[in-house]
């Protein structure tokens, strides 16, 4: 089973200083859902792993992120794709929860839903977090420059960590994936 874990904010639908807090707010990235719907059509299950601490901030509530996956996975089902499963982080960063990114009990979740193991899936993220729960799990870490990818590219830069690849955006780094994939 081909498994690829995707960030929420800032690598599907367009990120916000002040949190996206309903699905109004929710805007996805150009390209983005089709790319989803590519990653499925080439036999990928995709699952998202976000930190959502906006629900411990009480910026919005359960109902509120519930609609907002809702039209999340309606846009992608409208194009062919489907998402397997949504994970999140609803605590506050000073909680000290197992799940919230660069912590990986989101991927630990994802592996007890899927019976699998995420060691060498590709994980597309756009934040510094992201990239440290993807290799401290063993997964493959992607940047993408969209959300706070920038400034995550400058943080790698400065650490010599130029192992981690970087695209633009979700759609350029599914194209590379199908790529690399169809040459095995």
């Amino acid at each position: 089973m081909k498994i690829i874990v995707l960030d929420r904010d800032g690598v599907i639908n367009q990120d916000a200083d002040d949190y996206v807090k309903s699905a109004e707010e929710f805007i996805p990235i150009d390209g983005s859902i089709n790319a989803i719907a590519q990653l499925c059509s080439n036999g990928f299950k995709v699952v998202i792993a976000t930190n959502q601490s906006g629900l411990a901030r009480n910026y919005f509530d359960e109902e509120q992120l519930s609609e907002m996956h809702h039209l999340l996975c309606s846009m992608v089902e409208g194009v062919g794709g489907l998402i397997d499963g949504i994970f999140y982080c609803p605590h506050h960063p000073d909680d000290d929860c197992s799940c919230r990114k660069p912590k990986t009990g989101l991927l630990e979740q994802i592996e007890d839903e899927f019976s699998c193991e995420l060691k060498g899936s590709y994980f597309v993220g756009d934040s510094l977090k992201d990239i440290q729960a993807a290799q401290t799990f063993g997964c493959k870490p992607i940047l993408v420059r969209t959300g706070k990818g920038l400034l995550t590219e400058k943080v790698l830069a400065d650490q010599n960590s130029s192992l981690v690849p970087v695209h633009d955006n979700l759609a350029r780094a599914v194209s590379e994936i199908l790529g690399l994939e169809n040459d095995h």
